[in-house]
């Protein structure tokens, strides 16, 4: 547990820098060119990059020792941030902010990569639960997962908005890139002791059907990711325009404590999950969450009021440690350690496949029909006994279908037989566990 622990708060700093940088272009973009369309098409970008790497990504987790993946995931991040440095102190900002021109995406491109790499490290993370942690304290590792991602990711909120409102995106750049060098330092110096890798010459470099077999092999447990991919239909609703709709209601400076003390719902869950667990069934915990998660995203908007929106985040946060971990947690239980990182990360690419389809599809609608139909007298007189008057109608109108479909998919998939044929898959499953590492592997660090 003490090596786990150094491992999970050497992550937890590395998303921090990461996500701290992605959250200030996407406020930094916003806030000079005012486009939903360009910060959704960046959040359907940064996601579209997850479903298309997340297989190699989970077979390199898989072929290569844990540590080892990690310095590759840190490694990377370091270089291509500081190449988004170069280009940022070698331009003018206004030809980085043109959206029609090649250097705005080549940028944003450069710095998406190095934080999209981080995901590497996070797939190795949920590995380590099983190499690390005892079986019976799986669902509690998940959960203490959570709770330091919630921290990092209150922190990044309002770091980000106070650096791009106060400081400017020079420096935003320069701390990032400083910052996500420092847990490579500790990373070489960290032991971990892992279980000899059996190569096996007939694994391809992404090996989907090795990660695919081995997802089939648990009854039920494929329609598990189906029903995440679903449900991330509706999350990239939420990912395109949440940031838009807290932005059009507080200062960037504002926004970003605001969306840090709502954020902190994230490690409440965290801790939750942590001391209690997810009770006898992690799936059914889990899409009761979802279905109660739905009721949040079709009310947290209803009317332009800071409180209401913030206690729905608040809620929402705290609820994600839990759904994530159920998640985790079955996929730790059923499937044998040395096929997780493939299992891992072909639910990865399925999940992540789906967010950038509504983000992407969403952003130009939001744009070019809601909002305006929202605004103008028509929208205004057939919606408003519902959803109030106020400058983000557009918005909270999409809020509302979204958390509608949310509920009405979690209903759904708990009357399924892929539900019931799980649940007995889990409940008969003996937790794997990892081959012991050999005397000279458990003394040398990897």
């Amino acid at each position: 547990m003490r090596v786990f622990v150094q491992v999970l708060i050497n992550t937890a700093v590395a998303n921090l820098t990461t996500n701290f940088l992605w959250f200030a272009v996407v406020f930094w973009v916003y806030l000079e060119t005012r486009s939903i369309l360009a910060t959704g098409v960046l959040g359907g970008a940064y996601m579209i990059l997850l479903a298309i790497f997340s297989m190699w990504f989970g077979s390199l987790v898989d072929r290569l020792h844990k540590k080892r993946v990690m310095l590759i995931s840190a490694w990377s991040s370091f270089v291509a941030f500081g190449i988004g440095c170069a280009m940022y102190f070698s331009m003018r900002e206004d030809t980085l902010l043109n959206l029609q021109g090649p250097w705005f995406w080549i940028f944003t491109l450069v710095l998406l990569a190095g934080c999209v790499v981080e995901m590497l490290r996070n797939l190795a993370l949920s590995t380590t639960v099983t190499l690390l942690v005892p079986p019976e304290r799986h669902a509690n590792a998940n959960g203490l997962v959570g709770t330091v991602q919630g921290i990092a990711f209150i922190a990044t909120s309002v770091f980000s908005g106070l650096s791009v409102g106060l400081l400017g995106m020079g420096w935003t750049m320069v701390i990032a890139t400083v910052c996500v060098a420092i847990p490579i330092l500790h990373l070489h110096l960290l032991k971990i002791s892992e279980p000899e890798i059996v190569r096996d010459p007939n694994r391809s470099a992404v090996d989907f059907r090795g990660g695919m077999q081995a997802m089939l092999a648990v009854p039920g447990l494929f329609a598990l990711v189906l029903f995440t991919m679903l449900n991330n239909l509706s999350g990239g609703m939420f990912m395109a325009l949440l940031d838009p709709y807290g932005l059009n209601m507080f200062p960037v400076e504002i926004w970003g404590i605001v969306f840090g003390l709502a954020s902190t719902g994230f490690i409440v869950g965290g801790i939750v999950v942590a001391k209690w667990g997810l009770g006898a069934n992690p799936i059914r915990t889990m899409l009761i969450l979802v279905g109660v998660l739905g009721v949040l995203g079709m009310v947290f908007t209803l009317r332009e009021w800071p409180w209401l929106f913030i206690t729905g985040i608040w809620l929402f946060m705290a609820m994600m440690p839990a759904v994530e971990a159920a998640e985790q947690t079955v996929i730790q239980r059923v499937v044998p350690f040395e096929k997780q990182g493939r299992v891992f990360g072909l639910a990865m690419t399925f999940e992540a496949a789906a967010a950038p389809i509504t983000s992407l599809l969403i952003a130009p609608i939001a744009e070019f029909w809601v909002v305006p139909y929202m605004s103008g007298q028509a929208g205004e007189a057939r919606w408003a006994w519902a959803l109030g008057e106020g400058e983000s109608r557009g918005i909270a109108l999409i809020f509302l279908v979204s958390g509608a479909l949310m509920l009405l998919l979690a209903v759904g998939a708990s009357l399924t037989r892929s539900y019931r044929k799980l649940s007995q898959s889990l409940h008969a499953a003996a937790p794997p566990t990892p081959e012991p590492a050999t005397p000279t592997e458990a003394a040398t660090p990897r």
